[in-house]
């Protein structure tokens, strides 16, 4: 952009030109900033995802198997193997399913951990209210009186066509 005070007058077709070609740049500077905060959001849910579906997946799949290995485990280890008896098995498979349901508890805890970290684009969501803000503070070019909106709006047209030429 060229200084305003080098003591050269640009045309009001400049203006405009100059006026529309920032504007761009600011609404494309804010979409790439918003994507990037959205991306790395996105990410981190996913990981959230995973780890939960990864949760209900041992939850639900594994768990008939992992209870009868984990419950004959502890009925031999208290005993069960060298026919003495051990533990019920009873007790031995509650065990199991209580060290199951714990294990899935943990994922499913790092899962809501990740969860909680996503945040919206707060980068984002202030530069576009600065941006409003400042839009808000513009003044519109008077009208010269007498002119209907139609009429006002040709004559703009017109003029800005006439001096970007």
């Amino acid at each position: 952009m060229s200084d305003p005070f080098d003591g050269t007058e640009r045309s009001l077709g400049q203006l405009v030109a100059s006026a529309t070609a920032e504007m761009s740049a600011l609404v494309h500077d804010e979409i790439a900033l918003a994507k990037a905060e959205l991306r790395q959001d996105v990410k981190r849910g996913g990981i959230g995802a995973i780890l939960g579906i990864g949760a209900l997946v041992v939850l639900l799949f594994s768990l008939p198997m992992l209870s009868f290995a984990l419950a004959y485990a502890i009925n031999t280890w208290t005993g069960g193997h060298n026919g003495n008896g051990g533990w019920n098995l009873v007790w031995c498979f509650l065990l199991s399913f209580t060290f199951n349901v714990l294990l899935a508890g943990l994922l499913g805890a790092i899962a809501v951990s990740k969860f909680k970290k996503v945040k919206p684009p707060e980068k984002s969501i202030a530069s576009a209210k600065q941006t409003a803000a400042v839009m808000q503070n513009v003044k519109p070019h008077p009208r010269p009186e007498g002119l209907s909106d139609a009429d006002a709006t040709m004559a703009k047209a017109q003029s800005v066509a006439r001096s970007s030429v």
